[in-house]
């Protein structure tokens, strides 16, 4: 299955742009002027730090983050409380660590320094530029995308800024499980505004579409996969869709490499509806018990990370619970 290709240049950008978010949820984004220059940079250093000694990436082993930064090795991580069979280096933002206060809210955590190797300084300077560029290129995307429903193109403007909270993933996904599973990531919805997805030749992404089945998305040589999240359902009242999606490992012992990166807003950002022309014909949010959506943007992220990444919330947030 191929999904709408959008052209980010194009003059029937917003016609297609509508389209797509409102039917799909998913589309491959090409003319977003990130160059082969900058990805080869950041690919060459993720190769780099994958291939380094095994002691070396879990010295930066994320269990030691209160922050949920760093390495998380294979089958650490969970996806619907089953393990996915991948190992990955989490980044985001470079601030210092805040630690709430008494009274504040426990997503503070969520805000602090990254990991770095210090034998490959240029992975740093590689994920820090790719952060930035597509932090343009998302709030490029984002401004479009309102336009398009008719809504007023700034008007999440005030939660991003300086204040975003971008989250970076490099992910590589080293083949099938030994037990035969098959799950590089188990089925779900990215809790931001937009994901903008790097992925390599091997493909594994899945997407499910209106008849409730997963298909294959195969790679388009230059474009960023973009999927829109949980936090554009909400301010659209569902007339804009966040799509399951999951990963199949690769067969064998192929390696898959893949870069998506999460545009969104500060971690106390209130995300308000947007008023657009077409609201009267909104379905409503998709209701899961199991994943109840607040109002503050970081009470959503910190409830997603508690559950992937079970070690780390042991060991730095025994008994933390997102509000009910």
């Amino acid at each position: 299955m191929q999904l709408p290709i959008i052209d980010l240049s194009a003059p029937d950008l917003h016609a297609r742009l509508h389209s797509a978010a409102h039917d799909v949820g998913f589309f491959q984004l090409v003319g977003h002027g990130v160059g082969a220059e900058e990805t080869e940079r950041l690919l060459s250093a993720m190769r780099k730090f994958f291939a380094l000694p095994e002691a070396e990436r879990l010295a930066l082993d994320n269990v030691g983050s209160p922050h949920f930064r760093g390495y998380t090795r294979t089958g650490d991580e969970r996806t619907g409380g089953a393990r996915d069979w991948r190992d990955q280096l989490d980044i985001g933002a470079e601030r210092p660590a805040r630690v709430p206060g008494p009274g504040e809210p426990a997503y503070w955590w969520l805000q602090g320094p990254n990991q770095w190797p210090a034998a490959l300084p240029e992975l740093r300077a590689a994920a820090l530029e790719w952060i930035d560029l597509l932090s343009g290129v998302a709030q490029r995307l984002l401004r479009e995308l309102l336009t398009a429903i008719g809504a007023p193109p700034d008007f999440y403007d005030p939660v991003f800024g300086d204040r975003a909270h971008p989250h970076l993933k490099l992910v590589r996904y080293p083949g099938s499980a030994g037990d035969g599973g098959d799950q590089g990531v188990g089925a779900h919805k990215d809790y931001g505004f937009l994901t903008l997805l790097l992925q390599d030749r091997v493909g594994g992404l899945q997407v499910q579409r209106a008849d409730g089945l997963f298909h294959d998305v195969p790679p388009v040589p230059g474009a960023f996969v973009v999927n829109l999240g949980e936090l554009l359902e909400v301010a659209t009242d569902g007339y804009l869709v966040a799509t399951n999606h999951r990963v199949v490992s690769p067969p064998g012992a192929t390696e898959r490499f893949s870069v998506p990166f999460f545009y969104n807003p500060s971690l106390d950002a209130r995300v308000e509806p947007v008023p657009f022309p077409y609201a009267s014909a909104a379905p409503g949010v998709s209701a899961d018990p199991g994943n109840p959506l607040f109002a503050e943007y970081g009470f959503n992220e910190l409830k997603g990370k508690l559950r992937a990444h079970p070690l780390v919330a042991e060991r730095h947030h025994p008994g933390l619970l997102t509000p009910a």
